[in-house]
């Protein structure tokens, strides 16, 4: 295994190399000029060629470039162009908050949408079955941004029941992991019940049945152990979608996370603080996908890494 996780942590290399240049191209191509902003609108041409200059704005992209790969070898994510603070600082401070959210969110979708797959996979067909589909259908289908909003107007402007914004404390955390989770439990819902019922007519659950095994063991213990790969590897690639999810989430409840840093620098035009911050979530999301192959030997003894 040791092996294969090395291989992995390789081939993560030229991951992150290619997400690395496609944001600089990226942001490099979108109009706005950052030394504009530093300098002010009323600041004449030559004090933003001044800024410009200073920023090293003046060299051809690919020096640019080859200046910022040299500052990650060293660990060095560069300086903020709008609050002049090491990027990783600013990152590191606002993690915190973003993964809570994100792990919060998690546990929301696992519960909720392997709770509606099983319950529709055990009564396929049924009215319970419907219903559960047309409730993943409206969770695939609605904004994430939009369901914050219909959950601040509803808890936060007419129940009163729970903040509309910040991050203070566990109960800030409630409204956005709901609607990041709600939104995620839907196709893991739809995921799970496709897994269930492929599982669930094959010859050792017809065995387990005919041995007079109680049915929520049949289910449990026999049906869902071996349906598990699917769902393991659509939680792993919903998490990356959550990390995503969060740079709208946490704008709409104006949470200080990472996803509204990378929303606050996109308007400035900040540019080492969107290569950095997207770059630490891609290195995030790609461990995520290495912890979660690991995970297939741990729920099936028949997966090996040699």
């Amino acid at each position: 295994m040791l092996s294969y996780i090395i291989k992995r942590v390789l081939q993560m290399i030229p991951t992150l190399i290619g997400v690395s240049i496609a944001t600089f191209i990226l942001i490099h191509s979108v109009p706005g000029d950052p030394a504009r902003m530093i300098a002010g609108n009323e600041a004449s041409e030559e004090e933003v060629a001044l800024v410009r200059d200073r920023l090293g704005l003046n060299e051809p992209l690919h020096v640019q470039y080859g200046e910022y790969v040299m500052g990650l070898a060293k660990g060095d994510l560069g300086t903020s162009l709008r609050s002049d603070r090491p990027v990783l600082d600013e990152i590191v401070s606002r993690f915190p908050t973003t993964i809570l959210l994100t792990f919060i969110s998690v546990i929301i979708m696992i519960i909720v949408g392997l709770l509606a797959g099983i319950l529709s996979a055990t009564k396929p067909n049924s009215k319970r079955d419907n219903a559960t589909m047309m409730f993943s259908l409206f969770g695939i289908s609605m904004p994430i941004f939009w369901l914050g909003l219909m959950l601040i107007l509803i808890f936060s402007y007419y129940l009163q029941v729970l903040p509309s914004g910040g991050n203070d404390s566990f109960k800030y955390f409630i409204l956005p992991a709901v609607a990041l989770g709600l939104s995620s439990s839907a196709i893991l819902a739809r995921l799970s019940r496709s897994s269930i019922l492929e599982v669930i007519h094959q010859d050792f659950v017809r065995t387990a049945r005919a041995k007079g095994v109680k049915e929520k063991w049949v289910i449990y213990k026999h049906t869902l152990k071996n349906a598990l790969i699917p769902i393991i590897t659509i939680v792993g690639l919903e998490f990356g979608h959550l990390l995503g999810g969060a740079v709208l989430t946490e704008t709409v409840f104006s949470m200080n996370g990472i996803g509204r840093f990378i929303i606050q620098s996109i308007q400035f035009r900040d540019y080492p603080a969107i290569q950095g911050s997207i770059l630490f979530v891609a290195t995030i999301f790609v461990i995520v996908n290495l912890i979660v192959d690991l995970c297939y030997s741990l729920v099936d003894p028949r997966v090996r890494y040699d």
